[in-house]
């Protein structure tokens, strides 16, 4: 008997495929997006003096080498991510800038990290994607010393987030069969139901759990739009498989859609999203998930 391929065997094939691959190409683009919530992480670093920082779905290595950056000699800090392709544009961005960064290819919810090792564990957007969350923070808590700060940022609701769903309710009509966004499912809203996430990190040892709606404004240049809107995403993966001139019409309609979000020779939008922070116990005794 064939066994249907798990969550997380979706995940690996989706990002060392072509959606990770569309994240290297649009590398420099997603990073201007999200560098407001780097920064908050570098500060966050910063603030606690921490020297051992795990950073968790870490991409491209943006994050990565911007703590890297602020540890220098004093630190160490070290990228986990399941997609190769991006784990080495991670590691050319590393020996280009002769920062001295850790880079794994691994799923951190299953890694055996070395128990107690890191004094803080991040993540920007990028712990959305487990298949299972509470096993998955709780193999973080084992890896967190004691009293270690756990702070990651992840989206809100869709109904938050307009500008992450545009494209594909605009191309509705040429592309019925887009897959729907499954509530709890691994992606980008998987952490989206506050109560859900404050169960789950309790569930997995964490202590002092503070969930914190957050809403920065991002930006990037008008004339990367539609290169963004056909490479990332559902809708960039779905464009692969239409005939030339059904692409042109699903790219005028979508483009259309995102007038409400051009501003001159800028995209802007709001992005809603938790930030969310935990501490690990002063006791080492290993957490235990529930179901």
């Amino acid at each position: 008997m064939t066994l249907p391929p798990s969550r997380s065997d979706e995940q690996a094939t989706l990002w060392n495929g072509i959606a990770g691959q569309a994240w290297v190409e649009q590398q420099a683009t997603l990073d201007q997006i999200l560098k407001p919530f780097e920064d908050l992480l570098v500060e966050a670093v910063a603030a606690r003096s921490a020297s051992q920082v795990l950073d968790v779905g870490c991409g491209t290595g943006s994050t990565t080498l911007a703590v890297a950056r602020l540890l220098g000699a004093q630190g160490r800090c070290t990228g986990i991510d399941i997609s190769e392709p991006m784990l080495a544009a991670a590691r050319v961005r590393a020996e280009d800038e002769g920062i001295a960064a850790n880079f794994i290819c691994a799923d951190a919810q299953a890694h055996a990290f070395e128990p107690a090792s890191f004094d803080m564990i991040m993540s920007r957007f990028g712990v959305m994607f487990f298949d299972d969350s509470v096993q998955a923070f709780a193999n973080l808590r084992r890896a967190a010393r004691a009293h270690a700060e756990l702070r990651f940022v992840a989206w809100r609701c869709a109904e938050d987030n307009p500008f992450m769903t545009t494209a594909e309710r605009a191309a509705a009509a040429y592309l019925p069969n887009l897959p729907a966004r499954v509530p709890n499912a691994p992606g980008p809203l998987a952490l989206a139901d506050q109560r859900r996430l404050q169960r789950m990190l309790e569930e997995s040892g964490w202590i002092g759990i503070d969930i914190q709606p957050v809403d920065v404004a991002c930006a990037f240049p008008e004339r990367e739009l539609i290169r963004y809107l056909t490479g990332i995403g559902p809708l960039g993966r779905a464009l692969h498989q239409v005939n030339d001139p059904t692409r042109s019409r699903i790219i005028e309609t979508v483009r259309a859609a995102f007038d409400p979000y051009v501003h001159g020779v800028e995209v802007r939008f709001n992005a809603a999203c938790w930030m969310v922070v935990a501490h690990a116990p002063s006791s080492t005794t290993p957490a235990t998930p529930h179901a």
